[in-house]
Parts: C-alpha cells; structure tokens; sequence
C-alpha cells in the first residue's frame, strides 16, 4: 500500500499539477472539464492556490525534490501578488485568470487556507516573509473575524459581516459553521507546528475545548455541522467525511501540543468519530458521503475517500495496531485504497501529464461525468495529503 501510494503520488499527482502551472499569468489554471479540457481563462479560486502551494511545499518537504520547492514558491508569490488584498487586508475569495480581483469577499476559512499553506511554505523555503503573512492572517482572523463564541464565517472587502453563501448548504444559511472551524483549527496546528508561539497554542486548546462542547454530539456520536451565531445546530446532519476527517486531525494538534490533559479528553471523542462513521458509512470498500435527516447520500466523493484510508490507519494507531480492532481499521483503509485505485483515480487517456482523481462517482464506483477534474475547491489538497500520511505512518 504504502510503495503503491507513494509511486502514485510522484508518478500521478504531482506531474499533473505541475502541468497545470500558468507561467503567463502566475498560479495555476483554475478549470479542466470532465474530458480533460483545460479552461487558461476559468477564474482561480484562492483556496485552490493556497491549497496547492501548500501540497507542493509538503511534497518538498517529504522527497526533497527541488522542482517541489520551484512549484512551492510559483504558488507562494501567486498568493503574495495577486490573491492578497493589499488595501484592505486579508485574502480574497477568487481572482480571474490574469490574477486581477474578481470575488472580493473575505471568508475566514479563506485566510485559514493560505495560513496553512504560508506556514508549511516557511518550513520548506526558511522564508520569513512566509511566516509574517501567516501571522498577519493569524491577527486578521483574530481581531476582525471571530465573536467571544467562536469564529464568524463571511465579510466583505472591507471585514462588514455578510451571509454565508459560500459554506452553507442543504438549504441553510449557517452563521457558524463546524467546516470554518475545523480547518482554522488545522491552518493553526501548522503554525504552531512551525513556529511554536505561545498565544496559538492556547487558540488551539480553547478550539478544543469548543469541538468538544459545542460541536461534538455525544448522544448522536457525531459532530453538528450547521449553527446559528450561538452554537444551536440548525439542521440534523451527519458528515461522514468532516468526521473522519476531524477525527485525526484533533489527534495530530494533540500531538503537536503536547498536553495530557487534551490528549485524555480529545481522544475519546476522536475514536468515537471514528467508530460511528465506520459502523454507519462503511460498506467493506468505500463511504458513503453524508446522511441528511437519516437518508444516506452514498455517492462516494473523492476527498471523503482520501480522508477515510488516514482517519482509519489514525484510528488503528489510537486503538493499537495490534488489537482486533486495529486491525479491522488498517484492512478497512487497505480497502478504501483497492477502491480508490479501481474506481476513483481517473485512468482514462487525454492527460498531458500525470493524472488526477474524478470528483464524484456512485456506490459501484461509476463517474459522475457532470464533473470537472480541477476547479476551486478541487485539488491536491486532499489525496496529496493522503498519499503523505501514508508514506509517512507506514
């Protein structure tokens, strides 16, 4: 598993993102359809580019392939030049192929990326212009984007709340949201992973503290997704993808902080995760995506196939690899893989370079051809990831 991964992450992924690298205008193209047909003019989601500045810089990181690093920084000053809101502060949503504003609203889960990706890229590079845009980010988020309750979701240019479009779905519009947390809860693990100040460390532990008592279900052994501006849940929804997800991304900050006291009250709360999620959207070879008002959705959507195989091999590790369980948990992200593999990597002929993962395909493993291969939420964020976990937990 681990060799197999590993080769598909350089002979695959990374040549098909590096073929999609915009030498003209700066960051990388921003659509490719379903038939492989690249758009050079398809607006560039910010996300999309803070996203894959961050997997070229873990790449690097991990092979120590200088051309990682060349890919890293194309992507870092694409951030710095274009995506950065030099008047007003903070990152914005998108811009458009030649790198000029076009969706000029600041979402907190927005910064939280480019925080994730600036962080990593100070690791690889040594760059300290890197680090100082992360904490810029870093005070940005926390004196503008956040109430005494926890972190707000939409602004505009100018930091005025707006509604939050953009990371609401099944017909809510949320004002707080499980997502936005989550991964500001990640980009924050990275910079203090990378950098060690105090005062983040401490965000991460009241973060903790609020996953804890505000987004995990104990009863439902799940987290809530939507909220009002308090915290209330406004629609009974169960993600089993932000679950797995959640689940070892809780344990590696764990880790990367060092406190018994979070280890001993967060790891409960990621096992049980873990174990509803493969009791509930588990069939033997893939997950169903989420469950709305107890009716499965089981199209099996690339990045919650990703996040599964490293939620289970998290999962056996927490557990012990060496107990029956853990050992259902490795045979189980073995399997995803088979299914990945089989169903989800796009083998078809028509790539230039390497190859990329479909976006959508049902419970046989059949594609969505409605789909595009590369938009902005669509990148090597996720199976990247996957591929450096498991090359670097086995």
């Amino acid at each position: 598993m681990k060799t197999e991964i590993k080769k598909h992450l350089i002979e695959d992924i990374i040549p098909f993102w590096k073929g999609l690298r915009d030498d003209e205008n700066g960051g990388y193209y921003g659509w490719m359809d379903y038939e492989h047909s690249v758009d050079k003019k398809a607006v560039k989601g910010c996300i999309l580019n803070s996203r894959i500045t961050w997997f070229f810089a873990n790449a690097y990181t991990l092979l120590k392939d200088e051309s990682l690093l060349a890919e890293a920084k194309h992507g870092f000053e694409f951030l710095k030049n274009h995506c950065w809101d030099k008047e007003n502060g903070g990152v914005f949503w998108s811009v458009k192929y030649d790198g000029t504003p076009e969706e000029t609203l600041k979402h907190t889960y927005n910064q939280a990326f480019s925080i994730y990706a600036l962080s990593s890229y100070y690791e690889a590079s040594g760059d300290k212009e890197a680090l100082e845009m992360a904490y810029t980010l870093y005070e940005l988020i926390e004196s503008k984007m956040r109430d005494e309750l926890g972190y707000k979701e939409a602004f505009d240019e100018s930091f005025h709340e707006i509604d939050n479009e953009k990371l609401s779905e099944n017909g809510v519009i949320a004002s707080k949201t499980m997502n936005t947390l989550l991964h500001v809860f990640e980009a924050y693990t990275e910079l203090y992973r990378v950098d060690g100040k105090a005062e983040v460390k401490e965000k991460l532990m009241w973060m903790m503290d609020l996953i804890a008592e505000k987004i995990y279900n104990p009863e439902l052994h799940r987290q809530e997704v939507f909220f009002d501006e308090k915290w209330n849940s406004i629609i009974d929804l169960h993600s089993y993808g932000h679950d797995i997800e959640t689940a070892w991304l809780v344990d590696r900050s764990v880790e990367v902080i060092g406190e018994k006291k979070y280890e001993d009250k967060m790891t409960p709360i990621t096992l049980d995760l873990a174990r509803q999620v493969k009791k509930l959207a588990f069939n033997g070879e893939s997950l169903s995506n989420e469950c709305e008002k107890g009716v499965d959705d089981t199209n099996r959507v690339w990045w919650v196939q990703a996040e599964t195989v490293v939620g289970f091999l998290n999962a056996a590790e927490k557990c012990g690899k060496d107990t029956e369980e853990g050992k259902a948990y490795i045979e189980s992200a073995k399997a995803v893989w088979e299914f990945i593999k089989a169903h989800v990597i796009d083998k078809r002929d028509g790539y230039e370079t390497g190859r990329e993962w479909y976006w959508l395909v049902d419970e046989k493993g059949k594609p969505y051809s409605d789909k595009p291969i590369v938009e902005p939420w669509k990148c090597p964020y996720h199976n990247g990831r996957m591929c450096f976990e498991v090359i670097k937990r086995l």
